[in-house]
Order: structure tokens, then sequence, then C-alpha cells
């Protein structure tokens, strides 16, 4: 496969601060981007023009007070729902009319996040010079997705969040927009993510890089207009869903059954043996995500990931978030093993208020989050915090 440069599908002009988007909820789940100016990074470097592409449900309140963010993770897209689109959305099961977050009450937003490749500007876009930024993307941290992300509420109008939603890197999202931007946020819920990336985060994040970077056909990140590296994203995609996974959920469905018309204990060489259905499984993940995602993207995004640490520079956790105003709502997937229900807990604790820990029952692990949709929606509203 070769990788081209990514182009935005539309561009909203940039409306000033007192002229606000008010036609974003003309087209439900349909992409739009808007350009939001340049941006100095947190790490040092700097965008000279942020493009952002962006999907809305509903219809935004006179008063704007109706607006929900919605964060995706981290090969995830802006397209939560499926809207006026063909294309069904990542949490149609919590988004939409008449579901826990109601698009029939709420302007729902939500934004692929900067350095990603769905439209928004990242490692595939042009840079300057017309060619794609590829190995001169420079480092982006979770804390400049919020600072891009608080320029297009500018423009569409929306001064405070009801509420920010996210689960894994959607809820360290979530989470930063609590910290950097208090007087912004009414509510925030934060799902299957702790406070800041742990040691052994860190480490199945790094080997996941590490098979990218290895691939020949990476060329240290300038790769466009010739082959991609496909097997080096495949790889790192197995790596990564092994984790999001549990163990029980994976011995349940494959145990040591082996691939239909292959065996794997009869082969005359190492090479030739046939693949358990476990190796099937991750072969097809690692496949589906080649076909959508961008190899530079999935590095610059994972490694804002490693980067997340919502008490950087603020003093610790809890003097981060001490004074904040935000009304949360944690959850954790009691089977996830990559985000234990326990980080969940330190952060409730490191929280204002007696902030209680919900809990997501499923086997699955950590992918819970996302196919336990209906669970989550009944606990956010038996808690009554969207409604």
């Amino acid at each position: 496969m070769t990788i081209a440069a990514s182009r935005p599908l539309s561009t909203v002009r940039e409306a000033p601060a007192h002229e606000p988007d008010r036609d974003a909820g003309a087209r439900h789940g349909v992409q739009r981007t808007a350009v939001v100016g340049p941006l100095e990074l947190e790490a040092g470097g700097k965008l000279p023009e942020v493009t952002l592409a962006y999907e809305t449900w509903g219809t935004l309140a006179p008063d704007a007070g109706n607006a929900v963010l919605i964060q995706h993770a981290l090969t995830g897209s802006a397209h939560v729902a499926q809207g006026d689109s063909d294309e069904e959305g990542w949490w149609d099961g919590l988004v939409g009319p008449g579901r826990a977050i109601d698009t029939d009450r709420f302007f729902v937003v939500s934004v692929n996040i900067i350095g990603g490749c769905n439209g928004s500007t990242g490692p595939s876009s042009p840079a300057p010079d017309g060619k794609p930024w590829g190995s001169r993307f420079p480092f982006i941290t979770l804390r400049d997705a919020a600072a891009a992300e608080a320029r297009l509420a500018d423009r569409l109008g929306i001064r405070q969040w009801f509420a920010v939603v996210g689960g894994s890197m959607g809820g360290a999202r979530a989470l930063e927009w609590a910290a950097g931007f208090p007087d912004r946020v009414r509510k925030c819920a934060v799902i299957a993510v702790g406070a800041h990336s742990t040691a052994e985060q860190i480490a199945l994040a790094q080997a996941q890089t590490l098979a990218i970077r290895q691939d020949p056909a990476f060329r240290d990140g300038d790769y466009y207009g010739g082959p991609a590296p496909e097997a080096g994203l495949a790889l790192a995609r197995r790596i990564a869903h092994i984790s999001y996974r549990s163990e029980a959920e994976l011995e349940a469905r494959f145990s040591r059954k082996p691939q239909d018309g292959e065996e794997p204990l009869s082969a005359s060489a190492l090479a030739e043996r046939g693949r358990y259905q476990v190796e099937s499984y991750l072969d097809h993940q690692g496949s589906k995500l080649v076909r959508r995602f961008d190899a530079n993207s999935y590095i610059a995004l994972t490694e804002a990931l490693m980067s997340h640490d919502v008490g950087r520079g603020r003093g610790g956790v809890e003097a981060a978030l001490a004074d904040s105003p935000v009304e949360f709502f944690v959850a954790a997937v009691e089977s996830d093993r990559l985000y234990l229900p326990s980080q969940s807990e330190a952060l409730a604790a490191a929280l204002p208020g007696d902030v209680a820990v919900h809990r997501i029952a499923s086997e699955i692990g950590h992918d819970g989050f996302l196919t336990e949709a209906g669970q989550l929606g009944a606990l956010l509203g038996t808690t009554r915090y969207i409604w």
C-alpha cells in the first residue's frame, strides 16, 4: 500500500470569537474541518497552522449550554455516532436520539486529535513546503490536543462544555480538559484510564512504536509516496490488542484451538507450521488497522499517551485538581489489565470531594468501555451524571 498525505474533506471559515459557527449541527455525524491557527507545543515545537476535523450531532442551544465533547481513543476517530452518514459510529450505543447522551437534548461534538490521520493535522498532512510532515512532525502531548480543541470550541461558540467524556486515551484527554480549562468544563467523565501512564503502560507502548520503527519500509518516518510500514504497524496492533482483551476472554474464545485448515503441531520446518486461532485473530486485528490508519500517527499518538500525567508541572495530581469546580465521573472496567481499576481508584481518591469509582462488569477487558456502551449509559443515568 502507498500512503499519500491526508486532505481535509471541507473547511469551515475561521470565525472570530464574536461570530460563532452556529450552523455546525446541520449535518449530523458528517466530517467537517476548521483551521484553528498556529500552535506552540508543550515540548517546544510548533505547528504553523492546525486543522482539526470534527463531527457534530444535535443542535447547539442559544446559550450554548448543552454542548458535550466526546474524546476518542488511540486509533479512534471523530465518528462517534452514525447520524446522517452511512457508517456506524464507535459509540452508537451511548450517543444518539434517546440514548444516554441524547442528541435530541445535547449538541455533541467529537474532534479528531492533532497528530491523527482522520482529517486533523498530523504527520501525513502537508508541511509548509507542501510535502508531508513525516519525520519532521513535532512531538505533541494531550495538553496540546486540549489547547487546539479549545480554539475549536471558541469557533463553535462554546464557552463551557456541559460535559467532556472519554474512555482510554479519550479519558486522559477529558482529564486534561478538566485540569487545563476548569472554567470551561462543567462535568468530566474519565473512563478506563488513570491519572498518568505507568511504567508498564509506557513499556508496552514502546514495544509498539519500536515494531513500526524497525520495519524497513518505515524510512525514519518518510515513507509517503512509497510502501508503507504495514508489517510494523500490524505488529504494533497485535501487541496492543493483547492488552485490550482479558486473559479470560481470549481463553474462552480461542483456548488452544488450531485455526481452521491449519495444524500448529504438524510441520517439517518452523516456517511451515499452522496457526492457533488466537494467532489468526491477532493477524486479523493487525490487517484491519493497516487499512485505516497511518503508522506515523500511531507513533505520534502513542507517545502522546505515554506522556500522559495530569499532575506534571502542576504539583502532582491532587494539586492539579484540588480546587477544580468540575463534577467528575470515574469508571473502570472490572477485567481491564491495561488500565487497572486500582488506577481509577487512585485517580478518584485524588479528586476533590467524594468521587466514586463505577464498575463496568465485563469479561472482555479494556475494550469493555466500548462494547458495554449500554451498561455505561445506565451508570451515567443512575448517577444522574447526564440527566
